[in-house]
């Protein structure tokens, strides 16, 4: 990325003595200065990063008067290499990035990387969309109980797919489940959600785990089931559908997906995109698209987005310890 010329922080936010000046010309731009803020996606176009970063893109305007934003897909190694672009840009407001944050922590478990998960300047969470188990809707697996039994009878009795595959999101909710129910499955991992459906509906595999919106079409269409959403409470799209905790099982997993910006931002200038992401979260325009888009929401702001990602790191390690290591590559 090209080095841009520093400004000072009264400089960026429009403040100071500087602003008062009878000659225009003699002042410095005020953030954000004509330029667009570049949104790095460290993912391809049209998955589910991509779609939150343009949902909100195109309503934080209206909160940030004067701003214009770009998206820019920076895809490769499994999101490594867009984190590590976000988090060594300048710190000077005109660079964000949009990420589902279990790629800081998973990427740093298996190489090394050019990132540390508590130094991003953390903005807003908006999505958290949580795993979920699936069987084809003439399966004889019923409930989480059921898979439970079944899994119990032998080790690697049941197969389950993992859409994203090891290490992802969907695998660590095939391992909480593991450790909660105390059994062995037999993991088939995938690189997609579209070949794992497959699978799923062929027959191939008796179990897929991946998000809640990316099956919501199928159980609606009366083609899967879902056997439990690994969230604290139902999502409303779903709200026949138990929650594995309602099931006696203590299992949480998902995808959760938020905005953050390189480490050192200054104060004024997080507090400022933080105040607008929280206005825009709560905007009824921008809610009744992501209703329509079937977005499952949770804003989270500033440090309490932060507290949430550093205790999924935690419990990840702790789950990262049960994959055995030849096939962890």
């Amino acid at each position: 990325m090209m080095r841009r010329r520093d400004l000072s922080a009264a400089a960026l936010l429009g403040l100071g003595s500087a602003a008062a000046l009878p000659r225009p010309a003699l002042a410095q731009p005020a953030w954000p200065a004509g330029r667009p803020i570049e949104v790095i996606v460290p993912y391809p176009a049209s998955g589910g990063v991509d779609l939150m970063a343009r949902l909100l893109t195109k309503h934080l305007p209206a909160r940030l008067p004067g701003t214009t934003f770009v998206v820019s897909n920076r895809v490769g190694a499994g999101g490594q290499i867009g984190n590590e672009a976000i988090f060594n840009a300048r710190p000077d407001g005109y660079t964000l990035g949009a990420v589902a944050t279990l790629s800081f922590i998973t990427n740093a478990l298996e190489r090394p990387v050019r990132w540390r998960t508590g130094d991003f300047t953390y903005i807003a969470n908006v999505v958290d969309d949580p795993g979920a188990l699936w069987v084809r809707a003439d399966s004889p697996l019923r409930s989480a109980s059921d898979l439970r039994a079944a899994a119990a009878r032998r080790a690697e009795a049941v197969s389950v797919g993992t859409a994203a595959g090891t290490l992802s999101d969907d695998h660590f909710l095939l391992l909480a489940f593991e450790a909660a129910a105390e059994v062995k499955a037999l993991h088939v991992p995938y690189n997609g959600t579209a070949l794992v459906i497959r699978d799923l509906l062929g027959g191939q595999v008796d179990v897929a785990s991946y998000n809640l919106s990316e099956g919501l079409a199928l159980l609606r269409e009366g083609r899967t089931r879902c056997l439990g959403q690994a969230a604290p409470a139902r999502w409303s799209e779903m709200a026949d559908v138990p929650t594995f905790r309602e099931q006696g099982l203590d299992v949480l997993g998902g995808s959760i997906r938020g905005f953050v910006a390189p480490p050192g931002l200054p104060a004024e200038m997080t507090a400022r995109l933080v105040t607008a992401f929280g206005a825009t979260l709560s905007d009824p325009a921008f809610l009744a698209e992501a209703a329509q888009l079937a977005v499952p929401l949770r804003p989270l702001l500033g440090d309490a987005y932060k507290t949430t990602v550093l205790g999924e790191e935690s419990t990840v390690r702790a789950l990262h310890a049960r994959v055995p290591h030849g096939a962890r590559n």
